[in-house]
């Protein structure tokens, strides 16, 4: 009777639940990490993303031989089955152990293999909140709120707490975060990393083959092992966070990073883990009298907003990556793909650095990315299949939440309280973007007016019947209202001609 172990793509650290439950046995027993190019040609990928997780898969397969697995790594052209029945064979695999993956698409994958052996699904520790923990959360809520389940971790896990109270008498310092990009900014240089030999290995293998589907696969300057996610995640704690906070939603031209930590894609591969990653940023906080908005801010980011995104993936049902509230049905632009092919400098310059390094931080994500795509009326399955192939640390549990449920509204309000649209003010307000645009910002018709005021108002227009039922919009639905009706009448006639300019 032998037991194997099946590692995954996203499951690369030595505590996770599969490993775990083997370590005493480790040196009998056989582990295996495949790489599939099938699998990865399924939907289109940044390559840089593809290079990522290949080169992390392969590091992580050297760290478990030197700690005495026995590990085998393939290759391969096919999909998973061939290979996992042959590796089964070969190592009289009696019982398969595999930690339940993060995305549903793959567990029911794995659920239809016909393997030659028990398949042994062992729970996921990826995450602080298992499943029935925040289902049994959410079943005692008459809405899912993310401010309550963000407390309710604040307390649970004993973070940024004093006698169960919230130091500095707030749970959320937000509006300390807001400070736009106005004036010369001093941003501290990110830590990026040259390819070693296994990173370039992949690198080549993924020109050859011709299998990346977007964005620039050089330079390349992701970590790809455990020591540089725990370096990145040491130099944003001593060099960022301290002055993070207030300008965590700014936007500046040439400004790839900012003062973000760029750990999301080591969290999401596995390399660092959510409770050592908040209870690093809380000990900053009390050795070196870190500001405290700056430090809140962030662990709101790993502890409410991440956990709280894949809760509700899981809670969800599965047809809920089918989600279409405002019926938007529009086709995704083609200058999201080729950022060349858009005069709209916010997005030409969000999406140009999407390219070269699969990477936008969240307001470039949901109010330039993702708020025009609504505004327009573009399907959110369509824009949500974009974000997945666009950026590094997408996956499915990501992605579905935070764009078809967050930046689309797609779900009714689920998980957002009104949906995040906005005009150019917005984003003039938070970027320098608008300073080298086509469009003027303050028209909202005629030949120069910025296509962000003239959708925004059609979108209010649409759906004004369903936003009167999101209290948060009846203010600016009230605007709306006081509006012109020959005003109205030629933003929507804008509004009808751009798409059908832009229509594939």
């Amino acid at each position: 009777m032998t037991t194997g172990i099946w590692v995954l793509g996203d499951q690369l650290w030595t505590e996770q639940a599969a490993l775990s439950s083997c370590e005493a046995e480790k040196s009998q027993t056989p582990v295996v990490l495949i790489e599939s190019r099938h699998y990865a040609q399924q939907r289109p990928y940044h390559s840089q993303k593809l290079v990522l997780v290949w080169s992390a898969m392969r590091h992580f397969a050297e760290e478990l031989r030197s700690a005495g697995w026995q590990v085998t790594y393939k290759k391969i052209a096919d999909n998973f089955e061939p290979a996992l029945l042959k590796w089964i064979k070969q190592n009289e695999i009696s019982e398969l152990r595999v930690m339940i993956p993060n995305d549903r698409p793959f567990l029911q994958l794995i659920q239809n293999l016909q393997l030659d052996c028990s398949l042994n699904l062992i729970a996921n520790n990826h995450f602080l909140w298992g499943k029935t923990e925040f289902q049994d959360w959410a079943n005692s809520r008459k809405r899912l709120l993310m401010e309550d389940f963000y407390r309710e971790g604040r307390k649970r896990f004993n973070i940024l707490i004093d006698d169960n109270k919230p130091i500095g008498g707030k749970w959320n310092f937000d509006k300390q975060n807001r400070r736009p990009s106005k004036g010369k900014l001093t941003t501290p240089i990110p830590l990026w990393f040259e390819p070693d030999e296994i990173t370039r290995s992949v690198i080549k293998e993924v020109k050859e083959r011709n299998l990346a589907s977007y964005g620039e696969i050089e330079p390349f300057r992701w970590g790809v092992t455990r020591s540089d996610a725990l370096a990145v995640l040491e130099y944003f704690l001593t060099k960022c966070l301290p002055t993070f906070g207030p300008y965590q939603d700014a936007m500046v031209t040439g400004e790839e990073t900012l003062w973000h930590s760029l750990i999301s894609p080591y969290l999401n591969l596995g390399l660092l883990t959510p409770l050592e990653v908040i209870t690093a940023a809380q000990k900053a906080y009390f050795e070196h009298d870190l500001a405290l908005n700056s430090v809140e801010g962030f662990i709101r980011q790993v502890l409410g907003w991440r956990e709280y995104m894949q809760g509700i993936y899981h809670s969800q049902k599965g047809d809920y990556r089918d989600s279409n509230w405002f019926q938007h049905h529009e086709p995704l632009p083609d200058f999201y793909w080729y950022s060349s092919q858009t005069d709209m400098n916010c997005l030409h310059q969000v999406l140009k650095q999407v390219e070269s390094t699969g990477y936008a931080h969240h307001i470039q994500r949901l109010m330039v990315l993702s708020n025009f795509a609504l505004i327009v009326g573009v399907s959110p399955q369509e824009i949500e299949a974009w974000f997945h192939a666009a950026f590094v640390d997408a996956y499915d549990w990501v992605m579905q939440t935070n764009v078809i449920g967050m930046g689309q509204f797609a779900d009714g309000g689920i998980l957002a309280s009104k949906p995040y649209a906005s005009s150019a003010n917005y984003i003039n307000k938070m970027s320098d973007y608008c300073k080298n645009c086509a469009y003027d910002l303050k028209q909202r018709t005629g030949e120069h007016a910025c296509p962000f005021n003239f959708f925004y108002w059609d979108f209010l227009a649409r759906h004004q019947d369903q936003l009167k039922s999101q209290g948060r919009m009846n203010l600016i639905l009230g605007n709306l209202k006081r509006m012109a009706a020959e005003e109205l009448v030629e933003i929507q006639a804008l509004a009808a001609d751009w798409r059908e300019k832009n229509s594939n």
